[in-house]
């Protein structure tokens, strides 16, 4: 059965490394460069490659989101606080790991499983580790450019030969 989930909501990173992320209403995304408009990491080149950072854009389920906040007996953890760009409902990021992924007008490429740092203890001390081994959402890179919006679906692309999958956003 074709994964489909939607955009719960969207971050964009602080001009100073360390605050917190600012909420917003949609992004627009660009091919190899990331979101525009997010200070520090719009266009950001690998020190090893010399190309564009593969690291353009990060995801998280509110759902794995909502599991820590349980597990470490807090009754919520606030959206764009384990600084995601973009935090989604109703879909398996993880296992979408090496596929092409469509997140609005996007597509993006899920190329591995994010790693949690030292800012999830700040959040919650054991955020962290229980971010580790799958749950800790995904880092992707923009593969065709265009606007994302809060409630937008997410959509995996079908296997070479296969239809795409697609059905209405949730609470559309």
């Amino acid at each position: 059965m074709p994964q489909i989930g939607c955009v719960a909501s969207l971050h964009l990173h602080p001009e100073k490394s360390g605050e917190p992320l600012r909420s917003v209403e949609q992004i627009e995304v660009v091919a190899e460069k990331g979101i525009r408009g997010n200070p520090r990491k719009f266009g950001a080149i690998s020190r090893s490659t010399g190309q564009p950072s593969k690291r353009q854009v990060s995801l998280m389920e509110r759902e794995q989101i909502g599991e820590h906040a349980a597990t470490l007996g807090l009754q919520s953890i606030p959206p764009g606080a384990v600084r995601s760009n973009i935090e989604t409902l109703g879909i398996d990021l993880v296992a979408l790991v090496g596929r092409e992924v469509r997140v609005g007008e996007a597509i993006l490429f899920f190329y591995e499983a994010r790693m949690p740092c030292e800012k999830m203890d700040r959040i919650c001390q054991g955020l962290r580790a229980l971010m580790e081994e799958r749950r800790q959402g995904v880092l992707a890179q923009v593969i065709q450019g265009g606007m994302i919006r809060v409630g937008d679906e997410v959509t995996v692309l079908a296997e070479p030969g296969i239809q795409e999958a697609s059905a209405t956003a949730i609470g559309s």
